[in-house]
C-alpha cells in the first residue's frame, strides 16, 4: 500500500473511532456550498477552499473532516490541488508562538503549508484560496459543570497537549462545538499586506490578522484571555529588564544571545502561573468535599478585615506556615468568601508532576530555594513579580519560608518581602497591604514526620508517593481548623517611619537603600507580631498546655476541669489581643473533646478518673501548645517567679521580666513593647491574685499560695510551659559562662548547644522539639549580643564582662536548684570532650550537605 492510501486509511480508521464517541454542535451560520458547487468554483474562477484552525490538534481536524462531510461542504483532509500542485490536506494550523520560543519567530518557524500556498498564488495568477477560520471548542460552559473532571478539563485558552486532547475526546465528546466563519481571500490578505505593511512578510501579517480574529470570536465564547503563561511571558520576556539580564549572562556565561533567551524562557516556564478558572471551580468542588470529610468544620474569624481593604489595597496575604493544607485551606476560604484567589508563592518542591499543573491552576508560581549566584533567575522572577503587582492581583506567601516543625513561629526568610518591596517601589500601582494570618489545628497529617525530623531524621522530600500515602489518613479525625484575619500591617506606614517613602527604584536589578531594609525587617517582624495577636486557643491547644506541664502528663479528671476552666477564664478576662479567639467549651466539653480525636485518654480509679495524654502523643502535643505558647508566657512567667520564690516584691517582678523580656519576645514574636510590660505585668498579677492562685500583703508583695493546696498546684501548672524556655537560656549562659571570656565562638556555642538540648530531652525526657530547634538557640545568642551582654573579638571568639555573668546568675531567681544543678553539669566538660564534641557536630554536618548534593 503506498504511503497516500495508508494515510487515506488512517484517516477513515480515526473518524469511525471518533463518530463513536463525539458528537459535535456546529453553531453559527455554516457555508452553503456543496462540494460539487466548490468544485464547479474552482472549475470557472479557479477558487479554493482551505480551513484554518489556531493549534495543531489531530483530533480537531479530524473533528472538522467529519462536519465538512456531513454538511455535504469541501472536505478538511481531502487533497488541496492548485493546478500540478497537491497539499496532503486542505487545513492550514496558524498555531500559537511556541513557549519555548516568545520573542518572534524566525521565518521558518511560520506553518510550512501558508507559505508555500502563498508562493503557489504567485505562480498561478488565476487561482485564490478561501481561508475559512474555524472555531473549536471542547465543553465551552465550565461555568455551568458539575463534573469535577469534565470541569477541569473544559476548553481553555491553553493549548492542549496531547493528553488533554486524549481526555478531551472521552470527556467532552458529546459536547463539543464548532464554528465555521466567514471565509477569507488569501490573495487580498495578501496583497493588502504588501501594501500597508511593506516591512513585515505576507506571511506575519496573515497569521497575526486571523490570530487576532480567531482569538475575538474565541472570546466571545470563553471570556478574556487570561493566560499568564501566554500574554504575561510574552510580555516578561521582552521586557527592557529581562532582555538586559539576558544580554548579561550572554556576556558572563559567554554563550550566544539565543542561549541565553532560552535559558530565561526555561525559567519562565519554571516560574509562572498558569491561573485557570475552571481548575479554580474544580479545587472548589474537590476541596468542599475534602473538608467536609477531614474537618468537623472550618472556623473564619475576622474576614471583614480583608473584604475591606480589597477595595483600596493590593492585598498580600502573609500566613503562618504549619502544614501543606495551608494554602488550600486559605485559597479556599478567600474564594468562598467572594474574593479573587491570591497567587501563592510555592516552593519548587511542589511542582510535581499533574500535582505541579493543578496548583499552577489554583494560581501558584513556583519558586526555587535559593537563587544566590544566579542572576538571570533572580532578574526574570522580580520581574514576574513586578507584573502580578502591577496587575494588582492579591498575593499569599508564608513569611517563615519553611514549615514549623515546633508550631512556633520562625524567624522571619525576608526574600519574597523585600522582593514585593522592590517591585513596589519601581512602580506603585495600590498601596500596600499585609494580612497576617494565623491558621490553627487540632491535628496535623505532618505530625509523626516532623517529630522524627526535630529528632535528628532527614527531612523528607515532597513526591507523588508522599502526598498518596498522606490520603490515607483522610479516614481519621482531624478536629476543627481555625483561620483568623490578623491586624494588618500597611507598608507604606513602615516606610514613613524609616524615611523611606519617597525612595524610588528604577529597575529590578538596582538594590535596595539602608532605609528600605530597615522597613522590611520591621514588616516582617510586625506580620508574625500580627500573626500571634490573631492566635486562636482552641480546646487541644489548652489541653496540650496544662497536660505537658505535669511531671508525667496525668490529671485527676476533676482537677483537669477546673484548670481549663481557669485558663479558660484568665484567657477572656485578660485576652492576649481583641483579635484572639477562646474556645467556648467548657472544661468538660474539652475533655470530652480530646478524648474524641484519641489525643487523651481516661484511665478508670476508684478515686476518681484520671486524664492522661495517648502513648506517644506527648511529643506531638508540644506542637499545639506551642502555638498558643505566647499568648500566656507573661502570665506564667509570674506564676513561676511567684512560686519558686514563694514572696517577691512587684519591683523585683518587674525588674527581672525586664531582663528575661527580650529574649522572650524575640523568640516568641510577643507584641509588646518594653514601655508597655510593667502595666501588663501588673494586670497579669492582679488577674492572678482575682483567681485566688496567689495573694499580696500590705507591702503590695506577691505571695504564693500555700504548698499542696489546689490553688498552689493550678500555680504550678500555670509556671510550668515558661520554664523549658528558661532552661534553654541558662544552658546555653552556663555553656559560655563555663568556657570563659574569648574561648568559644558564636557558632561553636550554638552548635553545642543543639547537641546538649537533644541530650538534655533524652536524658530527662523533657518531651520538647525546641530543645532540638538550632534556631532557638541562634535567636537567643542574637539577642545576647544586641543587648550588649556579648561581643565578638576579631577572631570570632565570643567576651563578655561582669554584667553577663552577673546575669547568668540571676537565673537563681527563675529555676530551682535541683534544675541548675542538672544543667550546670550537663555544660561542664573537658578541653578533649569539647574538641571531641565540635568534630561530631562538623561530620554530622558534612554529611548532611553530602546528602543534599547527591540529591
Amino acid at each position: 500500500m503506498s504511503k497516500s492510501g495508508f494515510g487515506q486509511l488512517y484517516r477513515r480508521l480515526s473518524s469511525k473511532l471518533l463518530d463513536l464517541v463525539v458528537t459535535p454542535h456546529v453553531i453559527g451560520e455554516v457555508p452553503g456550498k456543496s462540494p460539487a458547487e466548490e468544485q464547479e468554483l474552482a472549475e470557472v474562477n479557479k477558487k479554493i477552499t482551505c480551513y484554518v484552525l489556531q493549534n495543531y490538534s489531530r483530533s480537531n481536524a479530524l473533528i472538522v473532516d467529519a462536519e465538512t462531510r456531513r454538511l455535504q461542504l469541501a472536505p478538511a483532509l481531502d487533497p488541496l490541488v492548485i493546478a500540478e500542485h497537491k497539499e496532503k490536506a486542505s487545513v492550514l494550523f496558524l498555531q500559537h508562538h511556541d513557549e519555548k520560543n516568545l520573542l518572534n519567530p524566525p521565518a521558518h518557524n511560520f506553518p510550512p503549508r501558508l507559505l508555500r500556498l502563498i508562493e503557489l498564488l504567485d505562480q498561478y495568477p488565476q487561482y485564490d484560496i478561501e481561508l475559512v477560520p474555524v472555531t473549536v471548542l471542547w465543553g465551552r460552559s465550565p461555568d455551568k459543570e458539575d463534573s469535577w473532571f469534565k470541569l477541569l478539563f473544559t476548553d481553555t485558552w491553553a493549548t492542549p497537549g496531547k493528553v488533554k486532547q486524549l481526555v478531551n475526546i472521552g470527556l467532552h465528546g458529546r459536547e463539543t462545538y464548532l464554528e465555521f466563519h466567514e471565509g477569507q481571500s488569501l490573495r487580498t490578505l495578501v496583497e493588502y499586506a504588501k501594501e500597508n505593511y511593506p516591512n513585515l512578510s505576507a506571511a506575519t501579517y496573515i497569521i497575526s490578522t486571523l490570530n487576532d480574529y480567531l482569538d475575538c470570536q474565541r472570546e466571545v465564547v470563553l471570556g478574556p484571555d487570561l493566560s499568564d503563561r501566554r500574554n504575561v511571558m510574552q510580555s516578561l520576556i521582552k521586557s527592557r529588564d529581562v532582555q538586559e539580564a539576558i544580554r548579561r549572562e550572554s556576556i558572563r556565561g559567554k554563550i550566544s544571545m539565543l542561549e541565553a533567551e532560552r535559558r530565561a524562557i526555561g525559567y519562565l516556564n519554571e516560574i509562572v502561573s498558569d491561573y485557570s478558572a475552571s481548575a479554580v471551580r474544580f479545587a472548589d468542588m474537590a476541596l468542599t468535599r475534602l473538608w467536609t470529610q477531614l474537618y468537623d468544620g472550618v472556623e473564619v474569624h475576622n474576614f471583614n478585615t480583608v473584604r475591606e481593604l480589597a477595595k483600596d489595597y493590593e492585598i498580600i496575604y502573609t500566613p503562618c506556615h504549619r502544614s501543606h493544607i495551608d494554602y488550600l485551606l486559605l485559597s479556599y476560604v478567600i474564594y468562598k468568601r467572594g474574593l479573587m484567589v491570591p497567587y501563592i508563592a510555592a516552593g519548587d518542591n511542589l511542582n510535581m508532576p499533574f500535582v505541579g499543573q493543578l496548583l499552577r491552576g489554583g494560581g501558584a508560581f513556583f519558586i526555587r530555594r535559593s537563587f544566590r549566584g544566579n542572576a538571570l533567575y533572580t532578574s526574570v522572577f522580580k520581574e514576574y513579580l513586578y507584573s502580578i503587582l502591577s496587575r494588582n492581583t492579591p498575593l499569599e506567601y508564608f513569611i517563615e519560608g519553611g514549615r514549623s516543625r515546633t508550631g512556633r513561629l520562625l524567624p522571619p526568610k525576608t526574600g519574597m518581602l523585600a522582593m514585593t518591596v522592590h517591585s513596589h517601589l519601581r512602580g506603585r500601582a495600590k498601596p500596600i497591604a499585609f494580612v497576617p494570618t494565623y491558621i490553627g489545628y487540632e491535628r496535623l497529617m505532618e505530625g509523626a514526620t516532623y517529630v522524627g525530623e526535630m529528632q535528628g531524621k532527614p527531612k523528607e522530600a515532597e513526591s507523588i508517593f508522599g502526598i498518596l500515602q498522606t490520603l490515607r489518613k483522610i479516614e481519621r479525625i482531624f478536629g476543627k481548623v481555625h483561620v483568623n484575619f490578623g491586624e494588618p500591617v500597611f507598608l507604606d506606614d513602615l516606610l514613613k517611619q524609616h524615611g523611606a517613602e519617597n525612595i524610588v527604584i528604577e529597575k529590578n536589578d538596582d538594590p535596595v537603600p539602608a532605609a528600605v531594609s530597615e522597613a522590611i525587617n520591621s514588616s516582617a517582624v510586625a506580620i508574625l507580631e500580627n500573626i500571634n495577636r490573631a492566635v486562636v486557643i482552641n480546646p487541644v491547644s489548652l489541653l496540650s498546655l496544662i497536660l505537658l506541664a505535669t511531671p508525667k502528663h496525668t490529671l485527676d479528671e476533676e482537677v483537669c476541669i477546673k484548670q481549663l476552666d481557669a485558663y479558660r477564664r484568665l484567657a477572656s478576662a485578660l485576652p492576649y489581643d481583641e483579635r484572639t479567639q477562646v474556645t467556648p467549651l467548657s472544661g468538660k466539653e474539652i475533655i470530652a473533646y480530646g478524648l474524641k480525636l484519641k489525643l487523651i485518654k481516661r484511665v478508670q480509679h476508684v478515686l476518681g478518673d484520671i486524664i492522661a495524654i495517648e502513648d506517644n502523643q506527648a511529643v506531638l502535643l508540644t506542637y499545639f501548645r506551642n502555638n498558643i505558647l505566647h499568648s500566656f508566657v507573661l502570665p506564667s512567667l509570674v506564676a513561676s517567679l511567684v512560686e519558686h520564690n514563694g514572696k517577691i516584691s512587684r519591683g523585683d517582678l518587674i525588674s527581672v521580666i525586664r531582663t528575661l523580656y527580650p529574649f522572650l519576645k524575640a523568640e516568641l514574636f510577643l507584641k509588646w513593647n518594653t514601655d508597655e510590660l510593667k502595666e501588663q505585668i501588673c494586670q497579669n498579677a492582679d488577674a492572678l491574685i482575682q483567681g485566688g492562685l496567689m495573694s499580696q500583703d500590705e507591702e503590695g508583695n506577691l505571695i504564693s499560695s500555700a504548698p499542696n493546696t489546689e490553688e498552689h498546684n493550678q500555680l504550678v501548672v500555670l509556671a510550668a510551659p515558661v520554664k523549658q524556655s528558661l532552661e534553654r537560656y541558662y544552658m546555653t549562659l552556663a555553656l559560655i559562662t563555663q568556657r570563659g571570656s574569648g574561648t568559644i565562638s558564636a557558632k561553636q556555642v550554638e552548635d553545642l548547644s543543639h547537641l546538649l538540648g537533644q541530650r538534655l530531652s533524652v536524658l530527662y525526657e523533657f518531651n520538647s522539639p525546641e530543645f532540638f530547634d538550632k534556631a532557638l538557640f541562634q535567636s537567643f545568642i542574637k539577642v545576647l549580643t544586641q543587648q550588649e551582654y556579648i561581643r565578638t573579638n576579631e577572631n570570632g571568639l565570643i567576651e563578655f564582662d561582669a554584667g553577663f555573668s552577673n546575669m547568668a546568675e540571676g537565673a537563681k531567681l527563675v529555676l530551682d536548684e535541683v534544675t541548675l544543678q542538672m544543667l550546670h553539669h550537663i555544660t561542664d566538660f573537658s578541653d578533649e570532650e569539647l574538641q571531641e564534641a565540635l568534630n561530631a557536630v562538623a561530620a554530622q554536618q558534612a554529611k548532611r550537605r553530602l546528602m543534599r548534593k547527591r540529591k
